[in-house]
């Protein structure tokens, strides 16, 4: 279904992992489908669009019980009912996923 809200945006794919599962475009993971829920990448450039909007980070428990925050936030509750909406925030998330991968160092050939 997400992949289906997606087209607009392009082409996404949507790979299973940790029981959830990831959403990638042009082979960049830029969101996540976990609990029930949808969740866009968040970095420095964004996080304060996601603030503003009142948006949750992605929290889950560790084998210990500890709470760990990933760099995803939900999107809003109109963005699944709103196809404008969904696309302006998974270009957001989009685009914070483009700026994590250019900060990465390339890896050194053996």
């Amino acid at each position: 279904m997400v992949s289906e809200l997606l087209q607009p945006f392009g082409a996404v794919e949507i790979k299973r992992m940790f029981g959830g599962a990831g959403v990638f475009y042009e082979g960049l993971m830029f969101g996540l489908i976990a609990d029930e829920g949808l969740y866009f990448k968040r970095d420095a450039g964004n996080l304060s669009l996601f603030e503003e909007a009142g948006l949750e980070p992605f929290v889950f428990r560790t084998k210990d019980g500890a709470a760990k925050e990933m760099a995803y936030h939900q999107v809003p509750e109109d963005a699944m009912e709103d196809n404008d909406v969904l696309i302006y925030w998974a270009r957001i998330g989009f685009e914070a996923a483009l700026r994590v991968h250019q900060k990465k160092k390339p890896k050194k050939r053996r």
